[in-house]
């Protein structure tokens, strides 16, 4: 393995802690400045950026999420936002300046850069021999709407690049002119372009990720890599005491983004399976915010189930406490999960989780032993397993302290840095070899 000290450009559309992509962004960068390497960045202005490298490259901020057939803007202003989404010149122009000022950098590494940033930086970098590798922490790279899910169930109709099956289903929010130009957005960089062949590695943290890309006619070189957790640096991640586990509340907990694809109607129809009374009352704890948190609520307070309880976002801190407080974690998710940082963490604290036999999640829970899989989308069977296991307190915390020993083993920086700085020589190799 190459020892040198590498400057690796991080390129990411948001440059501010808003979802698991972002995480993986920051977390990557300040892993490989604690071993000595160098890191620059690329990515948009905004308000809630974080204080964390040069930003004078930085992208005007640019939100494409509208509806441009029912808004105010007028046709030119429909095309300049539509043509950036596609093909943004000025973020291609504007990299461009950074790399003539930063002539040292030896690898890119992206994550989330389509419709904000777009893939045109990428000619960019080949220009000046830059080799890339590229997390791929969703599939926008074989579906036109990013999650494999379209109007409440999960989607493959994409397959070997008939991405104009979207527009049957208006699968992007619903939306024709938004799927229209996200059709527009896969047949210009996928087939007419074939713009993603700049990169040279691939990157997914999940298996099964990997492995759905290949059933979809993704042909490119992807490498497997979970994301990891810094347990090792981080006091926040603590694991839960003996002690507190005798104070812990009879309570399971969600905590993410409030959305269809989470499985969260499924987890409410578990909750008031699980209602009962007295000590037979499973309190379900909900932390976070999203577009299903209205309807979630009014839907809770309409059947009069009393043992749910929103909680809304919560910092760090405070969440991590409300967690600890609870007896297990639960991940009802109904759409195909890459490797979610919501079990990576809960095990890091010494929860065990409860999770949807779906996607990425059956390769972090270990059945049974970590924590306990129930079929996606059936409220009864997670009820049943809830039961099963919330009264058990001994083996909830034999599954809780081997979860942390999971982490601990098989999730850790170390072994995460070493495997990544083989895909960085693997990706500079193949760029020399294909000079």
């Amino acid at each position: 393995m190459n020892k040198r000290k590498l400057t690796v450009l991080h390129i990411n559309k948001f440059h501010y802690m808003r979802a698991g992509a972002e995480t993986a962004y920051f977390r990557t960068a300040v892993l490989l400045e604690k071993a000595g390497h160098k890191s620059a960045f690329f990515s948009m202005h905004h308000h809630k950026n974080l204080n964390y490298g040069d930003i004078k490259y930085f992208l005007p901020f640019f939100l494409p999420n509208v509806e441009l057939a029912k808004s105010n803007y007028n046709l030119l202003e429909q095309l300049r936002i539509s043509g950036r989404i596609l093909y943004s010149f000025k973020a291609r122009d504007l990299l461009s300046r950074m790399l003539q000022e930063y002539k040292a950098i030896d690898i890119a590494h992206l994550h989330n850069i389509y419709h904000h940033i777009s893939p045109s930086i990428l000619p960019a970098l080949r220009k000046r021999n830059i080799p890339v590798v590229m997390t791929l922490h969703d599939y926008k790279m074989v579906c036109t709407s990013y999650s494999m899910w379209a109007n409440g169930t999960r989607c493959e109709d994409c397959a070997g690049g008939k991405y104009f099956m979207a527009l049957k289903k208006r699968c992007v929010k619903n939306s024709i002119s938004k799927t229209l130009l996200s059709t527009l957005e896969m047949y210009l960089h996928q087939k007419f372009l074939d713009i993603y062949d700049n990169v040279d590695i691939f990157i997914s943290p999940s298996l099964f990720l990997r492995d759905k890309f290949r059933e979809m006619g993704f042909r490119k070189e992807i490498v497997y890599l979970p994301n990891f957790i810094d347990i090792e640096n981080r006091n926040d991640f603590s694991p839960v005491t003996d002690e507190e586990r005798e104070q812990q509340e009879r309570a399971v907990v969600y905590f993410g983004r409030l959305s269809e694809e989470k499985g969260l109607w499924t987890l409410i129809k578990a909750a008031e399976l699980s209602s009962g009374t007295g000590n037979n009352k499973i309190i379900f704890k909900i932390i976070g915010d999203g577009p299903l948190r209205k309807r979630l609520e009014e839907a809770v307070k309409e059947k009069g189930i009393d043992n749910v309880i929103f909680l809304g976002f919560m910092n760090h801190d405070r969440m991590w406490g409300e967690i600890k407080r609870s007896r297990a974690v639960v991940i009802p998710s109904e759409w195909y999960e890459n490797n979610p940082l919501s079990v990576i963490e809960s095990f890091a604290l010494g929860m065990p989780v409860i999770g949807a036999r779906i996607g990425g999640i059956p390769e972090l829970i270990e059945n049974g032993r970590t924590g306990l899989l129930f079929e996606s989308g059936d409220a009864e069977d997670l009820a049943q397993k809830l039961r099963y296991i919330i009264d058990s307190p001994a083996r909830l915390s034999e599954m809780g302290r081997n979860a942390r020993l999971y982490a601990e083993r098989e999730l850790n920086s170390q072994r995460h840095y070493d495997k990544l700085l083989q895909i960085y020589d693997l990706a500079m190799h193949k760029r020399a070899h294909n000079k």
